[in-house]
């Protein structure tokens, strides 16, 4: 039993997304936990998962499940806001691993740092219209008013690279000032995208709002759920050692240069395969 745990621990983490948002997610992991080896999949192929059915992204995050489960991961981490909300709960019951979403830990922090209870959420339209975040941040504050943002355009102007361009600056400025007037405190990045926009959210709604970004606290959550199975890996990999693989179900080398341009820590190659196939 302590030879299989001792395996277990040099186990990589699986994380998905329906693209490269989930970046953002794997990047905040590495940080947390630099002993820790990652196997990362984008669904590239088939995203956008924000305006797709939940029964499409329960058939889809099943099939990336069991991808990851032939690379022998020890638990997995579904970095995709929308797949958290339609999929999480049936994954759940289905395996036997750890698995965690993105929704539950920023819910989380939201509902304890708001002051006066108005917490926005921007997201997908699937991730919104889900009321996901309405439901965790209730069962915790059940008084919070929780109003709920689609912004559609803000996942392909990242892709684009237009983190810091006057059209991302607009297109914001037009989809927050409804949350603005309403007067929130705290605000959820509630899509795996949006990290990479953060200074210019922050910049629009002002100091006096705080951002949840759900990326670094499912790393903390990660950290404390591997703990508890004393899966956390006690050692840093061998040099040379493939610490991070990355796969695709299309577009390897568009992944590969946006991978690099986020995560600093040399992606060597991202291999594409044929998702459908599991």
């Amino acid at each position: 039993m302590a030879q299989n745990i001792k395996q277990l621990q040099h186990a990589p983490i699986g994380v998905f997304d329906s693209g490269v948002g989930g970046l953002t997610v794997a990047r905040e992991i590495m940080r947390q936990m630099p002993n820790e080896k990652i196997v990362y999949f984008g669904d590239t192929a088939r995203l956008p998962y924000g305006s797709k059915s939940k029964d499409t992204i329960t058939r889809y995050s099943r099939q990336i499940v069991r991808f990851l489960e032939t690379q022998d991961v020890k638990a997995i981490v579904v970095a995709c806001n929308t797949a958290s909300a339609y999929a999480l709960d049936s994954l759940e019951k289905e395996i036997q691993m750890p698995i965690i979403g993105v929704v539950k830990p920023g819910a989380k922090v939201a509902a304890e740092v708001t002051q006066n209870g108005k917490i926005g959420v921007i997201g997908t339209e699937g991730t919104i219209g889900s009321q996901i975040y309405t439901e965790y941040i209730h069962n915790i504050n059940p008084d919070a008013r929780v109003i709920g943002k689609a912004c559609p355009l803000f996942c392909p102007l990242v892709e684009e690279g237009l983190w810091q361009d006057p059209v991302t600056d607009e297109i914001a400025s037009r989809y927050l000032t409804e949350l603005i007037d309403i007067g929130i405190d705290t605000l959820i990045l509630g899509c795996t995208h949006y990290p990479l926009i953060r200074s210019t959210v922050g910049r629009i709604m002002g100091d006096k709002v705080t951002l949840v970004n759900p990326a670094y606290e499912t790393a903390i959550e990660l950290k404390r759920l591997l703990a508890e199975h004393d899966l956390l890996n006690p050692q840093a990999p061998a040099l040379g050692d493939n610490k991070y693989k990355f796969y695709v179900s299309d577009g390897a080398d568009k992944f590969k240069t946006f991978a690099n341009s986020i995560i600093k820590y040399g992606i060597l190659s991202a291999k594409t395969i044929n998702i459908e196939e599991y």
